[in-house]
């Protein structure tokens, strides 16, 4: 198992994904969050990263708490408290459903203007 990437769609928003749930830096609030995605099953278990992608940069990653299947075909990633603002030295293309991570955690670096779109 792994850590996976997900895409948060322009049409939705970041400012809207973040009032959804606790931010990063934010403490846990008690209550749990999805993040759902189209497609195979994703290959993550309780305490990997869910990484999040909006207008091509990562904008940090939220631990797993459970995966839950939602109908055939379709997942949610659940999450809690915990997640972490975190950006890489590149540039991605926004995604439907899932992807591994492809890049080691070592280039990771602090991400304080997340929030900015």
């Amino acid at each position: 198992m792994s850590d996976v990437v997900v895409t948060v769609p322009l049409s939705f928003g970041l400012d809207h994904w973040i009032a959804e749930g606790d931010a990063a830096g934010a403490p846990w609030s008690g209550s749990f969050w999805d993040f759902g995605v189209g497609g195979g099953k994703p290959d993550i278990g309780p305490g990997e990263r869910v990484y999040v992608l909006y207008k091509r940069r990562i904008r940090g990653y939220a631990p797993l708490v459970m995966l839950l299947s939602e109908r055939p075909g379709y997942w949610m990633l659940v999450r809690g408290g915990g997640a972490v603002a975190v950006t890489i030295p590149e540039e991605i293309v926004g995604f439907r459903g899932w992807r591994l991570r492809w890049w080691d955690r070592s280039i990771e670096v602090p991400f304080p203007d997340w929030q900015k779109p």
